[in-house]
């Protein structure tokens, strides 16, 4: 497994190197148009920030508003709602100008959080306290959405999911808080990320991690690794944790881990819904398997 994980990142490192990317830029405002005697409803999409305790400094994050969120009829109207995390360097804009996310927007009554993650695996870092990314999106950033945004502020209509590293984090999140989420989802997840070592992969990579999970071993990489995390669930635990969304195109080089991580699933009966399908890691395998996933939000979210 660990050889595997290993391999898997210098794969990773290599692909950042590389740069390869798809990018789709939504032409304009989606809009929908009701009555002609009224305005047309559209999504928006806001950049805002927070003043973070956990990271030291103002963190940026984006919104986008449903349909008709700031018209007065829908004024008491309250909303699911979905977080989005971007990949190993990427940021907070990722998902709206390299997918058509504010088109698929339009399909449904929900706030979506774009929040940033840095380079840091959405983990607190060992060694840099202004560094605390899971500190900062879990205590800071969820309650702030929820105060100053109109959410239903409840695990049954809050989900996450997110690529790559953010697939990594957003599973991370939902197993190690599965009262604050209902689904959990991950694209093209670098899922072994808490098992890398620079030892095994010298470089900017292994070294970056080092600096986040520690040393081999350490009790920072045990908390954060979500095979460990599945391995250890009893019968009871599971019954409690998000149901799991993931998937993985068959020409991505992290198609095994997610192989491997499915049939643990499988092992340890936890539900979940697990998708491959022709795909790379790259920007037009993820624009659209977000929408499959917005499906699944949409459902599970309708769950009395």
């Amino acid at each position: 497994m660990k050889l595997f994980a290993q391999r898997t990142l210098l794969l990773v490192a290599l692909t950042v190197v590389s740069g390869s990317v798809f990018s789709v830029v939504p032409q304009g405002d989606p809009v929908l148009r009701t009555r002609e005697s009224e305005p047309p409803l559209k999504t928006e999409f806001a950049k805002l920030t927070i003043d973070s305790r956990s990271m030291k400094r103002p963190m940026p994050f984006g919104v986008i508003f449903p349909m008709g969120y700031k018209s007065p009829h829908k004024k008491d109207v309250r909303y699911p709602v979905i977080y989005l995390l971007h990949g190993l360097t990427g940021n907070s804009n990722n998902w709206i100008e390299r997918t058509r996310l504010l088109e698929y927007a339009t399909e449904y009554s929900v706030i979506f959080i774009t929040p940033e993650g840095g380079d840091g695996w959405y983990t607190n870092s060992v060694s840099n306290d202004k560094e605390k990314w899971e500190s900062y999106i879990i205590e800071e950033l969820v309650p702030e959405v929820d105060k100053r945004f109109r959410t239903l502020a409840t695990r049954d209509k809050r989900a996450i999911a997110g690529l790559s590293m953010g697939g990594f984090g957003s599973l991370k999140f939902g197993l190690k808080y599965p009262d604050k989420f209902v689904l959990a989802g991950s694209f093209s997840g670098a899922l072994g990320a808490a098992q890398i070592t620079e030892k095994a992969i010298p470089g900017a990579i292994g070294k970056t991690i080092d600096g986040i999970f520690g040393p081999d071993g350490s009790d920072t990489r045990k908390a954060n690794d979500i095979f460990a995390i599945i391995r250890s669930l009893t019968p009871e635990k599971t019954k409690t944790i998000p149901f799991i969304y993931l998937d993985c195109g068959t020409e991505d080089f992290l198609f095994a881990n997610n192989r491997e991580f499915v049939n643990l699933l499988v092992e340890k009966k936890v539900p979940h819904e697990y998708r491959q399908l022709p795909g790379a890691h790259d920007w037009k395998y993820w624009d659209k398997q977000v929408q499959e996933f917005l499906r699944v939000a949409d459902r599970m979210f309708a769950v009395k």
